[in-house]
């Protein structure tokens, strides 16, 4: 069986007037049949045991009209449509993690931590510690990074009570708030859409940003999901 993935993408677009148009001619039962080896392919890595595959299909009448509706080769078996629909949005969640990540690293690269502190100050500034930093505030800039309008944007997903998810913010020491920025690209990349995304409240109160993000890690191809005729139970 493969590791189930925490975070990982857990949905996928269903164009209903091309499943109805490619479903046409089944039966109900069959079409039911269809629809779970679709989510079973989709849950498991993109690729079902063939043998599971044939056994489910010879267990309703005239299972070949879905057998037909999966390809074969050397790993197990699949269906074409939905495979290229998981890639699209694969690629999809990358280029928004890598755009998230660019983002991050400017912002980074252009300001210098201040010892000790939540503050940030450009390349090349000093400050005179003997002098009181409150009358000399207006002599250069004051930058706190991560600052909350950095999470609430790059979080992006506007719902929930902001002040009190503001207030949260507030609170956490700034290894937290660094962590947080640092946990987001690939978070955000396996939960493309929004709705499976958790509140920001939600997200910030569970200190989710300690939550393990698995990934195979396999080169070359995924291994293949070992199906247990338990799993269609």
């Amino acid at each position: 069986m493969s590791k189930e993935i925490k975070g990982k993408d857990p949905a996928i677009l269903l164009y209903t007037s091309d499943f109805l148009t490619g479903t046409m001619f089944m039966t109900n039962e069959q079409v039911g049949l269809y629809v779970r080896l679709l989510c079973a392919q989709h849950q498991h890595g993109g690729y079902i045991d063939t043998n599971v595959l044939r056994s489910q299909c010879d267990s309703i009448t005239s299972g070949n009209v879905v057998y037909a509706k999966f390809n074969h080769d050397s790993i197990g078996s699949y269906n074409e449509r939905l495979k290229k629909e998981m890639q699209i949005r694969k690629e999809k969640g990358l280029k928004a993690a890598e755009s998230v990540k660019k983002r991050w690293e400017k912002v980074k690269n252009k300001h210098t931590y201040e010892s000790n502190t939540n503050v940030l100050r450009s390349e090349g500034e000093s400050v005179n510690e003997n002098v009181n930093k409150d009358e000399n505030v207006s002599e250069y800039e004051i930058i706190e990074y991560p600052a909350f309008s950095d999470f609430w944007d790059m979080y992006d997903k506007k719902r929930g009570d902001v002040g009190k998810i503001k207030s949260k913010w507030s609170k956490l020491t700034q290894s937290e708030k660094e962590a947080i920025i640092d946990y987001l690209p690939a978070y955000i990349a396996n939960t493309p859409d929004k709705k499976f995304r958790k509140d920001p409240l939600t997200f910030l109160n569970n200190k989710s940003w300690n939550d393990e993000i698995i990934t195979e890690n396999k080169p070359g191809r995924k291994p293949i999901a070992k199906l247990e005729i338990s799993d269609f139970d």
